[in-house]
C-alpha cells in the first residue's frame, strides 16, 4: 500500500507540474479548468453561471472547482490533473503496476494540455465515492457510469445532483439551453465507425459495452476518449493500443484535421478500432478484482 501512495503521488506530481508549466508557457489560463471555475465563481456570487455559450458544463462541476478559487488559474488546473492522475495512478496499481502504461496514450497526454476531465472520469472507475465524476462531463462520463455502477457510486451521484438543485433549481434546463454550442462528432457515425458493432460479439464482456457506448457518444476530441484505457489489461494490450495511438498525434501534426468529421475519423482508426480488436480477441471477460481498502471497497 505505501508504494502504490508513493508511486501515485509521484505521478500527480509529475502530471500537475508539467501541466502547470505548459498551461503558464502556452498562455492558456487553466485550460478547460476554467470553465468549472468560472461555474464556482458565478455560484458563489449568486450570478447566472450560464451566461456565456461557451460555458457547456453542468453545474456539479462547480463543487470541483471550489477549493481552487483563490488560487491562480494555471496552478489550480496543475492542481486538479495532478490529483486526478495520482487518483487514477493509485486504483490502476490495485492489480498490476503494468497498467500504468497507460499514462503513455496520446488522449492522455493532449488532455494534460488543456487540464481536461476524461483522467478524473477514468479514475473513477475504481472508486465508488468517484463516480459522480461522470457527471462532470456527461458525454464522457456516461459509459463509464453505466457500465461502472455500483450502489455506493449512485448513491453518490444523487447526493451531488440534490446538492446541485438546491443550490441553483434551474440549472438543468440552463445548461441543455447551451447544448447546441458543442460542436462535435459522433466515432460510430463517422466511417469506418458502424465496425464497432462488432463489439456486440463480445456482449458478455462490459469493455465491450464501454467501448459501443463511449463511440455513441458525441465527443470533441481525442482526450475525450481516454476512458477506453480502462479497457486493456495485459502489457501486450496496453501498449499496442498506446503505440497505435500516437498515430493520431503525428496525422494530427503534419496534416492538421479541417473539420470534426476529419477528427472523429483519426479518432476511430487509431483509438477506437484497436480497442475493438482488443476486445474481440479475449476468449473471456477478465474477472473483476477484489477490494482492498477501503477506499477501494465498492
Amino acid at each position: 500500500m505505501q508504494k502504490r501512495i508513493t508511486v501515485s503521488a509521484l505521478v500527480g506530481l509529475a502530471s500537475g507540474t508539467f501541466c502547470w508549466f505548459l498551461l503558464q508557457r502556452l498562455h492558456q489560463n487553466a485550460g478547460d479548468f476554467q470553465w468549472a471555475l468560472h461555474l464556482a465563481h458565478r455560484l458563489i456570487a449568486r450570478q447566472n453561471p450560464y451566461d456565456t455559450p461557451l460555458e457547456q458544463y453542468p453545474l456539479p462541476a462547480a463543487f470541483v472547482a471550489l477549493p481552487f478559487l483563490r488560487i491562480a488559474p494555471e496552478i489550480a488546473a496543475g492542481l486538479f490533473y495532478g490529483i486526478s492522475s495520482a487518483l487514477l495512478a493509485f486504483g490502476l496499481t490495485r492489480e498490476n503496476y503494468g497498467r500504468l502504461r497507460v499514462f503513455l496514450a496520446f488522449p492522455y497526454w493532449i488532455g494534460l494540455l488543456t487540464a481536461q476531465w476524461s483522467t478524473l472520469i477514468t479514475a473513477s472507475a475504481f472508486f465508488p465515492i468517484l463516480l459522480p465524476a461522470t457527471m462532470m462531463k456527461p458525454q464522457v462520463g456516461l459509459p463509464v457510469f453505466l457500465t461502472r455502477l455500483t450502489r455506493r457510486g449512485l448513491l453518490a451521484c444523487l447526493a451531488l445532483a440534490a446538492l446541485s438543485i438546491v443550490f441553483l433549481p434551474q440549472w438543468p434546463r440552463l445548461w441543455l439551453g447551451q447544448a447546441h454550442n458543442y460542436e462535435h462528432f459522433i466515432p460510430f457515425l463517422v466511417f469506418p465507425g458502424p465496425l464497432l458493432a462488432l463489439a456486440l460479439l463480445r456482449y458478455r464482456d462490459r469493455d465491450a459495452w464501454l467501448l459501443l457506448l463511449a463511440s455513441l457518444m458525441p465527443q470533441r476530441w481525442f482526450f475525450d476518449a481516454f476512458t477506453l484505457w480502462l479497457i486493456p489489461k495485459s502489457r501486450r494490450e496496453i501498449l499496442g493500443t498506446v503505440f497505435l495511438t500516437w498515430g493520431a498525434g503525428i496525422c494530427r501534426w503534419f496534416y492538421p484535421p479541417t473539420s470534426f468529421t476529419a477528427v472523429g475519423r483519426l479518432a476511430v482508426i487509431f483509438l477506437y478500432l484497436p480497442m475493438l480488436v482488443v476486445v474481440l480477441l479475449r476468449t473471456a471477460a477478465p474477472p473483476a478484482s477484489a477490494p482492498q481498502t477501503a477506499l477501494d471497497s465498492r
